[in-house]
């Protein structure tokens, strides 16, 4: 019966990856188009999903102190609002893979903020692993790949602090989860981040071209309800069945997923740069995620 929820656990964080690699390139193609500016799709998004996750926990109530609120209002700030913001705008001015490529260094970053936050000692291996991924980062940040739909040095930072902002965000959520279930957080999480995000997308709601055609409908509706809400609860289910290690080593697939689907769609191609900086990222993550004896 184990091995079968074992099974089920890892279709889960297969189906969320999946979905996570389409969003790049379906997301991108949504705003590329002209349809929605980035930061009124990332409002569209968290109401969809907060709407949602609201709906769902209907039939689990779980009660919240105050003090617990704060702290996820914080994770709201940087699990939802910065991290998407900084992703979608980021997304618009980069390439679809080298945005993959950068949030595969996510686990280096979680590891270097923990030491700075929680007071974490690094081993000198994971020292030298954080050097080599974010080495390997900062490679491919500062190549401007114009023939691949115009990668800017601008996007590729804005990739690399949502990935900071999410490390962060994966710091802090940690003590709630052990707390309460992942889905009173994420609900939470999610209503506070709406609150920031609102001003924002508002800004850009009158850009907004109504007249969409259909495949653009049914790519927003993808982000909402499957890479936004349905993801969240596959990594849930896969949490909660397997370590967090195995759930994060599944990051790994999304530049290679992200990849496939670029070159076969014809969207992108391969180049040096991407090959030496996902090497070195993958050296430093493998570094970082070694235990420490």
């Amino acid at each position: 019966m184990k091995q079968n929820n074992n099974i089920k656990a890892h279709v889960a964080l297969l189906l969320a990856n999946i979905i996570y690699a389409l969003n790049y390139g379906w997301a991108k193609d949504v705003m590329s188009g002209g349809y929605l500016e980035p930061f009124a799709f990332i409002l569209m998004r968290v109401i969809g999903a907060t709407i949602l996750f609201w709906s769902i926990s209907l039939f689990f109530k779980e009660k919240v102190a105050n003090k617990d609120k704060l702290k996820m209002a914080l994770c709201g700030v940087f699990g939802v609002a910065a991290n998407q913001l900084l992703f979608f705008k980021g997304l618009d001015e980069t390439t679809r893979i080298n945005a993959a490529i950068i949030m595969v260094a996510s686990p280096i970053i979680v590891a270097l903020l923990s030491a700075l936050i929680i007071k974490e000692k690094p081993s000198i291996l994971r020292l030298i692993g954080i050097v080599i991924g974010l080495g390997g980062a900062c490679f491919i940040i500062l190549q401007n790949n114009t023939d691949n739909e115009g990668s800017t040095l601008f996007g590729n930072l804005l990739i690399i602090l949502n990935a900071t902002s999410y490390g962060l965000y994966l710091v802090l959520v940690k003590p709630l989860m052990s707390k309460y279930s992942p889905l009173t957080v994420i609900k939470w999480v999610f209503t506070f981040g709406l609150i920031i995000v609102l001003p924002f997308g508002l800004t850009e709601v009158d850009t907004i071209i109504w007249n969409m055609p259909n495949d653009i409908i049914l790519k927003i509706g993808f982000v909402i309800i499957f890479t936004t809400f349905f993801c969240y609860l596959f990594n849930i289910y896969g949490v909660k069945r397997v370590s967090p290690t195995v759930v994060s080593s599944y990051i790994y697939l999304q530049p290679i997923l992200t990849s496939f689907i670029a070159v076969v769609s014809g969207h992108e191609t391969i180049s040096s740069a991407m090959i030496v900086s996902s090497l070195l990222i993958f050296l430093g993550v493998y570094l970082v995620s070694k235990p420490s004896r």
